[in-house]
């Protein structure tokens, strides 16, 4: 059959119009596929990423590198980037690489001043053994040996073996400080940590120990293209386990694969942001969100603990199950703002998140806020409560003081009661100067109870909400 050639111009034309728009809506489509593989991989990375900037930050800010120990021979300050640290005690870490081979960390004794608390944990931030006083050595210390994906060598005697299914491992930890110990104690038991490849041990070389104190080191996830850089780098030097190969595909189609130089298209880098940018509010709300990362820890108050994934804190955070993935908790719920969880969850401190008013106000950088803390806080060692920026989960930068403690009563003003009333502020509350923290930006609390005792945990004793009062 013939088709007259007025009706088949204008077939023509109409198919050629359908195939422009088919061609736009792809074009449209494929955009959007960028952005939600990148949110999706964001999300996915974000305790690898977190933990390979700690590497990085030592590389760039400290001239050091893979199995050097960084340590500060006092607590940290607001130059110091770290996901929710304390600055009470001063911090020993290390990133380690068994590329080489089997990696030893010898952890020294404690002694009638300083011991260790902490853990070793994996490049996704799996804890892998808890060592130090309550951990594997019992603060009797031990020559720790990392050992590289695969390996089937013979462990030789003296030896604390610990399998990984990464190259890449760090540990983060905080000494334990008896009464009249100093930080002249705790920079000198920082020192006795030793790392050092198993091929070296009959003859180990002198470990590189790196004061970060007096410098600026910043280890916080940029959340920029330098974001997917990592996940680039982390890829690149980690064997892809059977369980990230789907994630692998997805990863590809934003030009990030195995082998292959990170060379992304204009295109790309403009999905992969936007992608990002949803990850990272995603990541937020889930902080933000009761039921979420946290809930409530007095049905009356506005005080938060934090919320792990059901049955994680007893099979040591993997944060796998027989079924899944646990993706979501472990970044919204865990390594958004937190790193080196312990493989045990112990008790001998508990954390309260502050994040709103008594009124359910989210706690922001112009208005003055106060929190009063009673005399008989249930803290047999101490209590501190810090400031912590809500964009990036460190300590808010360039202020003078990032926290206060009960070990600074004596410098804070205290009321007829013995209480203390703790200002958050932009600016220093006059006559409150030295009981005042700066705040600056939008912000959140941790309030720490070291050594809690029973009346916490029966939730007999209350903390009161934080007050806006300008």
């Amino acid at each position: 059959m013939k088709i007259p050639f007025r009706e088949l111009t204008t077939w023509t034309a109409a198919a050629a119009v359908a195939l422009c728009s088919y061609a736009k809506a792809a074009e449209g489509l494929e955009h959007q596929m960028m952005v939600q593989r990148a949110c999706e991989a964001a999300i996915w990375a974000m305790p690898a990423a977190a933990m390979i900037d700690f590497e990085k930050a030592t590389k760039r800010d400290l001239g050091g590198d893979v199995n050097d120990v960084v340590y500060v021979s006092k607590p940290f300050a607001s130059r110091h980037g770290f996901l929710t640290a304390n600055d009470v005690t001063p911090y020993a870490w290390s990133s380690m690489s068994t590329e080489d081979g089997p990696l030893v960390v010898e952890v020294p004794p404690a002694n009638d001043k300083v011991g260790y608390f902490g853990t070793i944990v994996d490049a996704w931030d799996v804890p892998l053994i808890d060592v130090g006083t309550t951990g594997h050595d019992k603060g009797k210390g031990a020559k720790y040996l990392l050992l590289p994906p695969g390996h089937e060598g013979d462990i030789p005697e003296g030896y604390v073996a610990v399998p990984a299914t990464t190259y890449n491992s760090g540990f983060s930890f905080r000494p334990v400080m008896k009464a009249d110990a100093t930080f002249e104690d705790t920079t000198a038991y920082a020192k006795e940590l030793k790392i050092y490849h198993l091929s070296e041990a009959d003859n180990p070389p002198a470990t590189k120990h790196i004061d970060a104190f007096p410098k600026k080191y910043g280890s916080l996830p940029t959340y920029d293209m330098t974001y997917f850089q990592d996940i680039y780098d982390v890829i690149n030097r980690e064997p892809v386990r059977e369980q990230d190969k789907a994630m692998m595909a997805l990863l590809a189609g934003i030009g990030i694969e195995k082998g292959k130089p990170f060379e992304p298209t204009a295109d790309q880098e403009k999905a992969m942001l936007e992608g990002l940018s949803r990850a990272y509010d995603w990541m937020q709300a889930y902080f933000t969100t009761d039921g979420k990362a946290v809930l409530p820890w007095w049905e009356d108050r506005k005080w938060y603990m934090w919320n792990f994934a059901e049955g994680q804190a007893e099979a040591g955070f993997p944060y796998v199950t027989e079924d899944r993935i646990l993706i979501d908790e472990r970044s919204g719920g865990s390594f958004f703002w937190i790193t080196y969880l312990p493989k045990n969850l112990g008790g001998g401190t508990f954390y309260l998140t502050g994040l709103r008013t008594a009124d359910g106000e989210m706690f922001n950088g112009k208005d003055t806020y106060k929190l009063t803390v009673p005399p008989d806080t249930p803290a047999n060692d101490f209590w501190s409560v810090i400031v912590y920026s809500m964009k990036s989960k460190g300590f808010v930068e360039d202020v003078d003081r990032v926290g206060l403690s009960s070990r600074q009563l004596d410098q804070m003003k205290k009321n007829a009661d013995g209480s203390v009333d703790i200002y958050f502020a932009p600016k220093p509350v006059e006559n409150f100067e030295s009981n005042t923290i700066p705040t600056g930006e939008d912000f959140f609390l941790l309030f720490r109870l070291y050594g809690p005792d029973k009346s916490f945990f029966t939730k007999k004793w209350k903390l009161d909400d934080v007050q806006k009062i300008r």
